[in-house]
């Protein structure tokens, strides 16, 4: 098969395309220029770059880079503003899977002959007994990556291989050593690309939106504190909400971008029996019922009962959680743990 290699400059990407070729796959591997500003972390730098190409001459594959720089500005960079300018808080990451290197990519692929597109994520591409595509969770349930690639579709599973998913880190970094890869032992990217280690979310987002400072309420209308920016407040928050040490634990239950306000209120306070997602991606088709709902990429699934009303998805969960920021992607996940159904955004 002719197979895309998605190489991100990272060792799971890298044992990916050795995995690929060891079973006779033609391969050729492709770097995804995103990211034109400064950039520390993630995984846009210029030494990714290099990475990516060096290891593609260690395999002994041809090595291409696309410049994806205005699908990713599009669809990724100008959203994440515009969500904090309005007080939600997005999933960069998640939206450039989405966008740009599934969708995206996978557009490319077809162009140019390919069969199917190839990445490190650990996730698993399988069949249930109707012959349908499913998204597993990956083998190595600490690095499992099937929430930030939950929007892919039965067609987008067809043409999508996850040659790492089926083993745990431990085993991709020993693999990478034996074959003497470059990016044995390269960390793993935590941060958003366009974020930089020095600068902050703070100073990215202050180059391009006005800060409003806010006042700090609690849920009677009782003014407690201020913020100097609302824009950079979240749902869920604990620290940096401009409240004096000493008292008790508030955590930010709303914020109010248009009239400057940020609600917060105590651990009690912070539970809800039910939360709203919208623009749900499904793998196979709207599902209802019992299932299992993880609202964070590191986060525990729960179990919970969802309704599709068409427009909507209605999650109540068996026991209130806390509070999910608006913007933060729902998945949910088949009452086995491992099969993901579908996901969205939520919005309350």
């Amino acid at each position: 098969m002719k197979v895309m290699l998605a190489m991100s400059g990272g060792v799971d990407s890298s044992v990916a395309g050795a995995l690929l070729l060891a079973e006779g796959h033609e391969v050729v591997g492709v770097t995804m220029k995103l990211w034109g500003g400064d950039s520390d972390s993630g995984c846009c730098s210029v030494s990714d770059v290099d990475d990516a190409r060096r290891v593609a001459q260690q395999l002994g594959i041809d090595h291409l880079v696309f410049n994806f720089g205005e699908d990713f500005d599009r669809h990724v960079v100008d959203p994440y503003v515009r969500d904090h300018a309005a007080g939600v808080t997005p999933n960069p990451c998640i939206e450039c899977n989405r966008h740009v290197k599934f969708d995206r990519l996978l557009r490319r692929a077809e162009q140019l002959g390919f069969e199917a597109v190839a990445t490190g994520h650990h996730a698993r591409v399988g069949r249930d007994v109707a012959g349908r595509f499913t998204l597993e969770r990956g083998a190595d349930t600490a690095k499992d990556q099937s929430y930030v690639v939950h929007m892919l579709d039965q067609d987008d599973l067809r043409r999508t291989m996850f040659p790492v998913g089926h083993i745990d880190k431990a085993e991709v970094r020993r693999l990478a050593g034996e074959l003497g890869l470059r990016t044995a032992t390269k960390p793993d990217s935590q941060d958003v690309c366009f974020i930089t280690s020095t600068g902050g979310r703070e100073s990215f987002l202050g180059d391009r939106i006005s800060f409003r400072p806010g006042t700090v309420v609690d849920r009677a209308g009782t003014t407690l504190g201020r913020v100097e920016a609302v824009e950079m407040v979240t749902v869920g928050q604990r620290r940096g909400i401009g409240l004096p040490g000493g008292g008790p634990k508030r955590y930010v239950l709303d914020v109010d971008v248009p009239n400057a306000v940020v609600t917060v209120g105590d651990d009690a306070e912070s539970y809800r029996p039910d939360l709203v997602v919208v623009q749900t991606a499904w793998v196979d088709g709207p599902v209802e019922g019992n299932v299992l709902v993880q609202c964070s990429a590191h986060g525990s699934a729960r179990p919970a009962t969802i309704v599709d009303d068409g427009s909507s998805v209605v999650v109540t969960w068996s026991e209130p959680q806390r509070r999910v920021a608006p913007g933060q992607s729902i998945v949910f996940y088949d009452r086995s743990d491992q099969r993901v159904l579908g996901g969205g955004p939520a919005v309350r």
